[in-house]
């Protein structure tokens, strides 16, 4: 399941915005990458039409940006940008608790264990690509807990806007082991309801500290 993009599926086949956003989030597209259109017509066997549409649909959703008269390239955003957009997913996934710790039920808590374990299992034998949908999923699961439906569109935005690659989601593997250990304290918090330390728990987790 694609938790960045819903992409129409033609006889089986991903169009070309799922194409191109497939490798930029495998890092063979890098930030900064400049795209040229008749080069992803060849790589991907689509037409032009199709390509610009696709480009432009990533534009619109800040996986790559379109500068007139130049074209367009993958998106790569500045240290204070990042900075903002990590404080507002502070803001929205802390006030997910109140609601999660009042009406998380014991399947919640189950299958939260299981995208735990998943995560944790990739690091060592996965991709990065799967580890970092594996990441998504977790925190989609809980975000889910709040029961609010726009929510978990609004935080994947803000996510392609940081890191349109699982490359740079993770500064080091002693990091992504650390992400994977704390996926369990949540959710030992969680179970525990302890609403306060699940939020600081959160917000180091975020900024990655």
């Amino acid at each position: 399941m694609n938790t960045l993009l819903d992409e129409p599926i033609a006889d089986g086949e991903p169009d070309a915005t799922q194409l191109i956003l497939t490798d930029i989030q495998s890092g063979i597209l890098q930030p900064g990458t400049w795209l040229k259109q008749v080069d992803l017509e060849t790589r991907y066997g689509r037409g032009r039409n199709e390509i610009r549409r696709a480009l432009d649909r990533l534009a619109q959703k800040r996986v790559v940006e379109h500068v007139p008269n130049r074209g367009y390239h993958v998106y790569k955003a500045d240290g204070k940008q990042a900075d903002d957009i990590a404080e507002i997913r502070i803001i929205l996934e802390t006030g997910v608790v109140p609601k999660a710790v009042a009406t998380a039920t014991a399947d919640d808590i189950s299958n939260l264990r299981v995208l735990a374990e998943r995560f944790e299992s990739l690091i060592l034998h996965g991709t990065v690509l799967e580890l970092y949908e594996a990441n998504l999923n977790f925190h989609r699961a809980f975000v889910q807990l709040s029961g609010n439906g726009e929510l978990d569109g609004i935080i994947a935005e803000l996510r392609q806007r940081t890191s349109s690659a699982p490359v740079s989601q993770w500064k080091t593997r002693a990091r992504i082991e650390q992400s994977a250990r704390e996926h369990h304290e949540m959710i030992d918090l969680l179970e525990a309801g302890n609403a306060s330390k699940l939020k600081a728990l959160i917000e180091r987790h975020i900024r990655q500290r």
